[in-house]
């Protein structure tokens, strides 16, 4: 069953600006994680996952994206004249991953306005949402899980991870009932960034969503709240009150490694986590890291 869904939708038209001056001329979701954008990332998984289309929601100044996932034949020509095999196949990579599409948001009017574009891509069938800022462990199964179970139970389907009760404000937070499944959660209520100690749980929801169709009439009808942005979360709270219709909304939990990219500090570790695990810069950075952490106080 999951394996009928194959459109990734991923909303990349924000600002970045926690990341200024940096992300002055350059997309935010092209800084480096250790030596590939962010969005290299994102496009990975939902290839690994078994999505092969991919439709980026961008905005202005974002020709970069569309650059990084294209053809650089004078690049490729040089590096092929020198004989660097290796750094043409890193190079060809990106350009080979899925077929990608793209279309702007125009007005930033929020997540939920952002999906709504994907309309006419998506057409009368589940897809997958992921967000940029959130880099899940490619070591760590989420998104195939959440396919998984989207197609098992025809519902819409988030991504769950519990938090510190200190941090549910910064999430859109879920209500929730158990299910036979140890991973699985059936979503009741959903509320965008509660007031701290307003919190329904500690149960955050995190950019992966695998969506049923539904949710662009939804969409289309939801007016604008926190932020005054249309508010994904809003419309998955109507879908979750309208489980006949619309099936309902589960959550698969997630007990993995995720990097968020979005924050300066976060970035920083999800780079250094990253390059320590890797064969080629871990046995020397691991070491160094060691030595530096004694000099500090």
């Amino acid at each position: 069953m999951a394996n009928r869904i194959t459109k990734a939708v991923i909303p990349a038209a924000g600002l970045g600006t926690r990341f200024l001056p940096a992300t002055k001329a350059m997309p935010k979701e092209m800084l480096p994680v250790v030596d590939k954008p962010a969005i290299q990332y994102v496009v990975e998984e939902a290839v690994e996952a078994g999505l092969t289309d991919v439709l980026m929601i961008t905005g202005r100044n974002k020709s970069a994206l569309e650059n990084h996932f294209d053809r650089v034949g004078e690049l490729e020509a040089v590096l092929e004249r020198k004989g660097d095999i290796d750094r043409l196949r890193k190079v060809n990579e990106s350009t080979r991953l899925a077929e990608m599409h793209y279309t702007r948001q125009g007005d930033p009017l929020g997540l939920g306005h952002a999906v709504l574009r994907a309309k006419m891509h998506v057409g009368r069938e589940p897809f997958a949402v992921l967000l940029g800022d959130d880099l899940i462990d490619e070591r760590d199964e989420l998104l195939s899980r959440m396919l998984e179970v989207q197609g098992e139970r025809d519902a819409s389907v988030v991504a769950l991870l519990e938090v510190e009760p200190s941090q549910t404000h910064l999430y859109g937070i879920a209500t929730v009932e158990p299910t036979g499944d140890d991973d699985v959660v059936r979503v009741t209520g959903l509320v965008e960034k509660p007031a701290p100690g307003e919190q329904p749980s500690n149960f955050a929801v995190i950019g992966r969503y695998v969506l049923r169709p539904e949710v662009f009439e939804v969409l289309e009808h939801t007016q604008p709240g926190k932020g005054g942005e249309i508010q994904l979360t809003d419309a998955l709270q109507v879908l979750a009150a309208e489980s006949e219709r619309a099936g309902g909304v589960y959550g698969v939990v997630f007990r993995g490694r995720r990097y968020d990219t979005g924050d300066r500090l976060d970035y920083i570790k999800a780079i250094i986590q990253l390059a320590a695990d890797r064969d080629d810069l871990g046995p020397e950075l691991r070491p160094w890291l060691a030595s530096f952490v004694e000099t500090l106080d």
